[in-house]
Parts: structure tokens; sequence; C-alpha cells
């Protein structure tokens, strides 16, 4: 749910002024303005939330590859070293639903579960 929610408010800005978050190196990466880069942040953050809901294995993935990205974004940024820690949590939290969304089961339920 925090992914969506996250995502929509890069369409609104009512948590913070998110392009404030952009590295600028980042920014002169991409096309358009800081805003323009937050819209398809927004984005791809609502899709990752839904893909969470409804394939949490590999949506996990995608929210823990995209926490890498944003900690990377903010690392450069060399401001908000708070946010990265927290994202860090985050990831590993991902990283813990991939590991329980994933079975290692094995065929036979009768053997010990590793």
């Amino acid at each position: 749910m925090a992914p969506i929610a996250f995502g929509l408010d890069k369409f609104f800005n009512l948590l913070t002024d998110w392009p404030g978050y952009l590295a600028p190196f980042v920014d002169r990466l991409v096309p358009g303005t800081g805003q323009q880069a937050m819209y398809a942040v927004g984005v791809i953050e609502i899709v990752a939330g839904l893909l969470v809901a409804a394939r949490p294995k590999y949506g996990a993935v995608v929210v823990a590859a995209w926490l890498a990205g944003i900690i990377v974004n903010l690392l450069l940024l060399g401001e908000y070293f708070d946010v990265a820690l927290r994202d860090f949590g985050l990831l590993v939290g991902a990283l813990a639903l991939w590991r329980l969304a994933s079975d290692h089961r094995t065929a036979d339920p009768s053997a010990p579960r590793r």
C-alpha cells in the first residue's frame, strides 16, 4: 500500500517536494524537468505496489530493485542519509517478502524442511 500512496503523491506533492529528492546528476540524465521525472517515478511505484499485491514473489524483487535505485540516488545527492537508511530497511523487508513468497519446499511433503 505504501508504494501506491507514495506513487500517487508524486503527482500532488502533498507529503513533500519530491523533485528535491532527485540528485542533480540523475536530473541531468533524465529528460524533462524534475517534476516530470517524479511523474514517471510515481507511475513505477504505483505499478510496483499493485504487482506486490497481485504477485508478491515478483513484486517484492521489483520493489527491492527500485529501493536500491532510490538509495543510490539519495547517496549521490549527499543528503537524506536517514531516508536512505530507512529505505535500506524496506529493501531488506522486500527481500524477506520475496523469500517468504518463494516456494522452497520439496515435492515430498513428508520430507524435512530446510
